[in-house]
């Protein structure tokens, strides 16, 4: 074994990866919770417990600052291992995803999606885009790395591994294309807030003519110089205040719809012609119809032959509006709900073969992209449902949210189990100690919700609906973030807002 590899700043005891490894990705400060040194070790230790000597690994990141040194030190040391590398310089996370599944080998991308500068983190997949989470490998590699810090890296094997570089972006873009076709599009004006992250790339890429033939589309760029500082606004379209330039950008040059990215390009988030943030569940409907009428048709992508399915499968989390399950099953499709997460997610569409996939946080999974998500696919499917008919993108999204909804609200609460008891003893009395999932609204929570029957489920955090579908919510801790995240929906805005403003006021208490 060589010396152990030291901590941060030359620390005597190397840090602890448990505070960078979550359930289905790695995310840390760097130089604190994740740095060159540990990301060495894990580059080594990913190839030795996915048994990957002799084999290629990818690698590829976003536009950090901390990126390139990363990469570096992950390829030293998956080649001391054996590992080929092929790095495939910047990319947005999906393109990882497209390069795993095209070379059938595995990768890791280096992001840290939304995150503030100071965080960079690893989304590690197998071949063929299947993701690694903690159910899958994932703290194995992790607990192989703790001991190779603590106790230093094995000696580097007699048959090192080679580096090489791949530039992917114009297969990349043309396999998009391939998917939906934009070509007979009607002209559509399109602001696009890359937030200086690599939307910043692969739209001139995809939707432009940087790297294939132009398109009926009308481009406009903001914040598309690749900046890991995020000098403009923080790379999170989650967060309304994130949009708020793309929103006004929309307004002032009269464009069809806006589109936002976060900073490694994988959720994409799209704002009408007024300037109105549309939901992603509306998007996820949208998609899921389209994707519904292909696959009843049959396809052939990438050399696959798909024969026409009589119901198609759509995954969807349990946040997602309840009116994607009800559009699904009216267009002949099966609704399958699951938990929130990507690698949850991912497994379900492998094990439904889901054609689609939505999340309330603007995921968008495709069967036809390795069971993946992608943002820039779903944006596509936006603007060709759009661009083949004549309304305006408000009156279309409109036929997609049915209901109101809260979005998702954060609260930081030193104890969250704790918050979530004290709604519970409001909504659903006699609940848990009865042993029951009925309980009745107490009359201290609002007039118009005393004496509601309501049920309660713990499948993904809580939820808590109305017995008569009039309104829900859901409480979920986040696994990123110190946070207790809200989500409700209702079926008229007084409804929604009085269940938002009371369960945000016990959970804040």
């Amino acid at each position: 074994m060589t010396s152990p590899v030291s901590g941060s700043q030359g620390a005597a005891t190397p840090i602890d990866l448990t505070d960078s490894f979550k359930a289905y990705d790695v995310r840390g400060i760097v130089g604190e919770t994740i740095t060159e040194e540990s990301v060495r070790a894990v580059g080594a230790a990913f190839v030795e417990v996915l048994n990957l000597a002799g084999q290629t690994v990818l690698l590829g990141g976003d536009m950090r600052a901390s990126t390139p040194a990363f990469i570096a030190a992950f390829a030293e040391g998956a080649t001391e291992r054996g590992a080929d590398v092929v790095d495939l310089g910047l990319i947005s996370t999906d393109m990882l995803y497209y390069a795993a599944g095209v070379l059938d080998a595995p990768g890791v991308m280096f992001t840290a999606s939304h995150n503030p500068a100071a965080y960079n983190g690893m989304k590690m997949s197998l071949a063929g885009a299947v993701p690694i989470s903690s159910e899958s490998g994932l703290f194995e590699i992790r607990d192989v790395a703790q001991g190779y810090l603590e106790s230093g890296l094995p000696e580097p094997v007699t048959a090192l591994g080679s580096r090489t570089e791949k530039d992917l972006l114009a297969g990349y873009a043309g396999y998009l294309r391939s998917l939906v076709d934009l070509s007979g599009s009607r002209p559509l004006k399109v602001v696009v807030d890359a937030g200086n992250g690599m939307a910043g790339k692969t739209t001139p890429a995809v939707l432009g003519d940087a790297e294939l033939a132009a398109l009926p589309l009308e481009i406009i760029p903001l914040y598309f110089e690749l900046d890991g500082t995020f000098p403009n606004h923080p790379a999170n379209p989650l967060e309304p205040e994130n949009l708020r330039d793309l929103q006004a950008a929309v307004r002032e040059h009269g464009a069809d719809l806006g589109l936002a990215f976060d900073g490694d390009a994988d959720r994409c988030f799209v704002i009408d012609e007024q300037g109105e943030p549309v939901s992603p569940s509306a998007v996820t409907g949208l998609v899921a119809r389209r994707e519904i009428h292909r696959a009843r048709a049959g396809s052939t992508v990438n050399g696959v032959v798909h024969a026409p399915e009589e119901t198609p499968v759509v995954i969807h989390n349990l946040i997602t509006s309840r009116a994607v399950p009800e559009l699904v099953a009216a267009e002949g499709g099966r609704a399958v709900e699951t938990r929130v997460g990507h690698s949850f997610i991912k497994a379900v569409m492998a094990q439904e073969s889901a054609v689609f996939g939505g999340e309330h946080s603007a995921h968008y999974y495709f069967r036809d992209f390795f069971n993946a998500d992608t943002g820039m696919l779903a944006a596509m499917h936006v603007l060709a449902a759009l661009g083949e008919q004549p309304l305006p993108l408000s009156e279309l999204a409109a036929e997609y949210s049915p209901y109101v909804a809260s979005g998702e609200i954060n609260s930081e609460v030193a104890d969250k189990d704790a918050a979530v008891e004290k709604v519970l003893v409001e909504f659903a009395v006699g609940w848990p100690e009865s042993g029951a999932n009925t309980g009745y609204v107490c009359e201290p929570c609002h007039p118009k919700l005393a004496g509601q029957e309501t049920l309660v489920s713990q499948v993904d955090g809580t939820t808590v609906s109305a017995a008569d579908g009039s309104w829900w919510f859901n409480l979920r801790p986040s696994n990123t973030e110190p946070f207790l995240r809200y989500n409700g929906e209702a079926h008229d805005r007084e409804t929604m807002e009085i269940v938002r403003d009371v369960v945000l006021a016990l959970v804040r208490s």
